[in-house]
């Protein structure tokens, strides 16, 4: 079924979209970007930053601001995005934003990268008198940090965590001036957390943070897009690259993921590349000794498959069976099943993707 196509004009610009489509969505089509910070992309809207405010003109004459975020576009709407309302409007929020935000922008991660510090250099807002008590940071986490003392409260990781990961693990606490996210996930013991680091992606302003994140700054790393190699599902990742070594992760937004990762993904799935403890030769055990010794690939594929015949002639096929690794290829399990099936002659043959 056609979807009802609607019309409405951004910044002097015709634009027809989908009848329900949000003044965000449509300036995004439209190639237009409307500053935001709590907005996110998978989430349900609300509106709590204020910072993609638009001035709207309605059909019938009457002109209000409106969050671009939650605004339904309707047939005939006029948006101006960047109007002398909307500029003063958002130079407003960001100077409360900024009276409670401690700027340490040099010792940030997210130096370089901050919404927020963008905002504050395109509107011409300056740091704020960070009056408020300095809160403890949380570091229990070997994963990430959290120091509330740089949240704004968009409640962008709230939200991703209980409508993405489907956890509920972050909870909001208190009203007005004095609410605050509770995090008690940041201790590793809490059931709730699977560590999976979706909500520190979600964060736009470093109060949630990466603990490799001190690695490098943004400008720094070079981005390889890649497959997470630990299961099936295939979800896409950028994997984050300084000096020629692996520092860190992104979800990207692949077909099976968009931009989440589980706790694997973010945080295991480049570490054994340059681990002390991989191993880059074959070993074969002395039986005389109980010792490992290094040895060549053709020395240790002739031993194995001088065995796996001998048991085969001596037992039978049904003595021999393959048990294939979630993390390998659906192509190298597919080649190990046919080798169980045709070579050994056996149906034993099993991989633990599921688990």
């Amino acid at each position: 079924m056609n979807e009802k196509c609607i019309h409405v004009t951004i910044n002097g610009t015709a634009v027809e979209v989908a009848e329900g489509t949000s003044i965000i969505c449509a300036a995004e089509q439209a190639g237009i970007d409307i500053p935001h910070l709590c907005y996110l992309k998978g989430l349900m809207p609300e509106g709590s930053c204020r910072m993609c405010v638009v001035e709207v003109t309605r059909a019938d004459g009457i002109q209000e601001i409106q969050t671009a975020c939650t605004e339904p576009c309707y047939e005939g709407l006029v948006i101006e995005t960047n109007s002398l309302a909307v500029v003063q409007y958002r130079k407003s929020i960001l100077e409360m934003l900024m009276t409670r935000h401690k700027t340490n922008c040099f010792s940030c991660p997210q130096n370089g990268r901050c919404p927020l510090q963008a905002y504050c250099l395109e509107y011409g807002v300056e740091p704020g008198e960070f009056e408020n008590p300095v809160l403890p940071r949380e570091t229990e986490n070997p994963f990430f940090t959290f120091d509330p003392n740089l949240c704004i409260m968009c409640r962008r990781c709230q939200r991703t965590c209980s409508q993405v990961s489907g956890r509920g693990a972050i909870t909001l606490v208190g009203r007005g001036y004095e609410s605050k996210l509770d995090v008690p996930y940041i201790h590793i013991d809490t059931e709730m957390c699977e560590s999976c680091g979706n909500c520190v992606e979600a964060c736009p302003t470093g109060a949630l943070s990466k603990t490799d994140g001190v690695q490098f700054r943004d400008w720094e790393v070079t981005r390889v897009r890649t497959t997470c190699p630990h299961c099936a599902v295939g979800c896409q990742m950028d994997l984050l690259v300084k000096g020629g070594h692996f520092v860190g992760v992104e979800g990207a937004d692949g077909p099976t993921n968009h931009n989440r990762l589980c706790v694997k993904g973010r945080f295991g799935s480049y570490k054994f590349i340059e681990s002390d403890t991989r191993l880059t030769d074959p070993l074969i055990k002395d039986r005389a000794t109980g010792t490992f010794r290094k040895a060549s690939w053709d020395e240790a594929l002739d031993l194995v498959a001088r065995r796996f015949t001998e048991i085969k002639n001596e037992y039978g096929g049904e003595a021999l069976a393959g048990f294939a690794c979630s993390r390998s290829t659906n192509e190298d399990i597919y080649m190990l099943q046919k080798m169980v099936r045709t070579v050994f002659g056996s149906n034993n043959t099993d991989n633990c993707a599921r688990v």
